[in-house]
């Protein structure tokens, strides 16, 4: 009994004791937060407080102006790593005198591109010039007897000189039936610009409708293949395949409407809407589509100025991306280029796009290169087949190209 009231007793007194001592922390956290409120005021109200503050700032600014002064050091040594000579003399005198001024973003000067080697030699313009040297292209003469040349449209351009080499009715209103892809590959790559040109696009069931529905060649993809930009600018030149034009039409203007347009903006633009005038971007036929052999010619000579374009232009063969439809690729070729490749020429031929339809018969244009560096543009009309459309190029050049 008593053990039991001495242990209760205890118990309240470790309790109490608890109690009174939780009581006592607390009192003195109290206590130290108030001492430390107090320091703080009185910190603030002797005007210290002012003083550190102006302080941080003051090296806060230091250090940024630091940095900001690296920077433009930085900036500057590059710039004047690249300079420019300008002419400050005002005067066309080859003696002039010159500053050295380095190129900064505020300066208003512009800075052409070297031209490239390929086209450097080319002829400024778009028209061409009869000459006195000009050749008249007898008529064609089962016999022998007159010329080999079958077309009954020829021209022949010195695009060095600008000059017209050889003639027969250049001046002639055709339908240019699939040579109409040189002015669509043209548009393309120009609207296209620096776009990339692995990005992908999906073929559509209206693509694949429209090739089937107007008899059009075609690179051969189904609806749902997905095809790189690159895929389409070759379809549309190598295999002439109306699917991959329709495809370079919605990718460029959304639409084939949009994009003739653009199309004879160029033609206007080169100086040809007296006699040229486009209304689909394939090449079909229609009595409003149509231009000249010479038409075609500066076509061809503006396309040239572009390295995409001569390199679609000049491609033998080309493999498609792989898709699930056709896990190789497709495998196209420019049969122009691979059949007249390993005839006698007196140059390489590198670049041609070929065309038919029944209302113009077979027709072609090309692009040789001399041996010794000279450069022609050959375009014809109504041949009475594919090979003898290649063979007129081969008796054209070699006839007339020296």
């Amino acid at each position: 009994m008593w053990q039991c009231a001495r242990s209760t007793t205890s118990l309240s007194m470790r309790s109490d004791y608890s109690y009174s001592g939780g009581q006592r922390h607390r009192r003195v956290r109290r206590r130290k937060r108030h001492t430390a409120r107090q320091r703080f005021w009185r910190y603030v109200k002797s005007g210290r407080f002012i003083v550190s503050l102006f302080a941080f700032a003051a090296v806060f600014l230091f250090v940024t102006s630091g940095i900001v002064a690296i920077r433009a050091f930085r900036a500057h040594r590059a710039v004047a790593d690249d300079v420019v000579d300008i002419d400050i003399s005002g005067s066309d005198s080859k003696s002039v005198a010159t500053d050295t001024v380095p190129v900064t973003e505020d300066m208003q000067v512009t800075l052409e591109a070297p031209p490239d080697p390929e086209v450097a030699s080319f002829a400024p313009g778009y028209t061409f010039e009869r000459t006195d040297r000009t050749k008249k292209l007898p008529k064609f003469k089962e016999d022998g007897s007159g010329s080999t040349v079958v077309s009954q449209y020829v021209v022949l351009v010195d695009v060095d000189t600008g000059e017209i080499v050889c003639e027969r009715k250049p001046d002639e209103i055709i339908n240019p039936a699939s040579m109409t892809k040189i002015l669509t590959l043209l548009v393309a790559v120009e609207q296209l610009g620096d776009r990339d040109l692995d990005e992908l696009y999906q073929i559509t069931t209206e693509i694949t409708d429209y090739v089937y529905s107007h008899d059009c060649s075609a690179v051969g993809w189904m609806p749902g293949e997905k095809v790189t930009i690159e895929d389409l600018l070759y379809g549309t030149i190598l295999p002439s395949g109306a699917d991959a034009v329709q495809g370079l039409c919605d990718v460029v203007a959304g639409g084939q409407e949009e994009f003739v347009s653009l199309m004879n903006e160029k033609a206007e633009e080169l100086g040809l809407s007296d006699t040229a005038h486009f209304t689909n971007a394939t090449g079909l036929y229609d009595e409003n589509h149509h231009c000249t052999p010479e038409d075609m010619a500066a076509i061809l000579k503006a396309a040239l100025q572009y390295e995409t374009c001569r390199e679609v232009l000049n491609a033998r063969t080309y493999t498609t991306r792989k898709t699930k439809k056709h896990p190789d690729g497709i495998l196209i070729s420019n049969w122009f280029l691979r059949r007249i490749e390993d005839k006698p020429l007196p140059g390489d031929v590198r670049g041609a796009k070929t065309g038919f339809v029944k209302e113009s018969g077979n027709c072609a244009a090309s692009y040789l290169v001399t041996e010794d560096g000279g450069h022609y543009i050959c375009v014809t009309g109504w041949s009475t087949s594919a090979w003898r459309c290649i063979y007129d190029h081969v008796d054209i050049y070699n006839g007339y190209v020296k």
